[in-house]
């Protein structure tokens, strides 16, 4: 089998395909996916450079990868629902070292789902991360409701343009913060106000909002306090809650580890067949190129999604 896979951690340099890596077998609760593309996450470069040691250590070599979308190619003990055959997206384990970056890989029946009805391999691989963190955050942690207004930072990237949309479809005000080059495309995606970060600073120019959704983290989150009015809420999706400065300003900060679950699958299938949720992606790379969408993304330089192509 054809893999993107690793032997240590490391940069770029570490990330070499292989035509002999092992075929995983679907497990009990698992699905075999025959990978016809996936989609590259800032977690993968974590996994490759070592940076998520700390939540799990990979046996060597280990494939890479997350998001991804294809056909069933094996069903698993006590797996209902899923035939072989079917068109489906998900999330395999990027910490398992059979991830999905290969020609195959094993997804648990919790993370994954019919592939929407009108879109192709590449536009799903690009959703299960994106769409799900977007939506978790905005529905189900921040209850966001119509008419009220919302912070979200990063409008340009995959998990930015995803909550822009939903947001904007809950009936929300939406103002987003992006660079210079990207002001026309968040607004296209739906936001009602954009901040170009490099030169205007977003607490002077956002005041008294219900909700923040932060996906930079760092100086950008505990500037985010301010543009609060007392009872809103910040969810993060790097940084802990600051106890000081929820009391401060008397806000409620939640942290987000994203949890693909049936429910929030299904939800995004819905959106993406309405027409409401749209994901762009920025650049595809052949699975030779694995090793080069890691670094591009990584970069920083990609609006929306990075796709790695497996089967053409």
């Amino acid at each position: 089998m054809r893999a993107a896979q690793i032997t240590e951690y490391g940069e770029q340099n570490v990330l070499k395909i292989t035509d002999t890596a092992e075929r995983p077998v679907a497990g009990e609760g698992q699905v075999l996916v025959e990978v016809r593309a996936a989609s590259v996450n800032p977690f993968d470069w974590k996994v490759m450079s070592g940076q998520a040691q700390s939540m799990a250590q990979l046996t060597f070599p280990a494939t890479l990868g997350g998001d991804a979308a294809g056909v069933v190619a094996e069903v698993g003990d006590g797996v209902t629902g899923f035939e072989v055959g079917q068109e489906v997206y998900g999330q395999a384990n990027a910490l398992s070292g059979q991830g999905s970056f290969a020609e195959f890989t094993p997804i648990k029946v919790e993370s994954l789902a019919l592939k929407p009805k009108n879109v192709d391999f590449a536009t799903a691989a690009a959703l299960p991360l994106t769409a799900v963190s977007a939506y978790q955050a905005l529905v189900d942690t921040l209850h966001l409701t119509a008419g009220q207004k919302i912070l979200i930072h990063g409008g340009a990237g995959g998990i930015g343009g995803c909550a822009i949309q939903i947001a904007k479809h809950i009936g929300a005000h939406v103002i987003a913060t992006a660079g210079p080059e990207d002001q026309k495309y968040v607004r296209e995606l739906g936001a009602d106000e954009v901040i170009d970060y490099t030169s205007q600073k977003f607490e002077e120019r956002a005041h008294d909002l219900d909700a923040v959704y932060d996906t930079i983290g760092s100086e950008t989150y505990t500037r985010s306090f301010a543009v609060l009015h007392s009872g809103g809420q910040i969810v993060s999706m790097l940084e802990q809650p600051n106890q000081s400065l929820m009391q401060q300003h008397g806000v409620t900060a939640y942290s987000q580890f994203t949890q693909l679950t049936p429910e929030r699958m299904a939800a995004i299938t819905e959106l993406v067949e309405q027409g409401v949720l749209k994901v762009t992606i920025d650049k595809t790379f052949p699975l030779d190129k694995a090793a080069e969408a890691v670094d591009y993304l990584h970069s920083g330089h990609h609006r929306g999604k990075v796709v790695i192509q497996i089967h053409p």
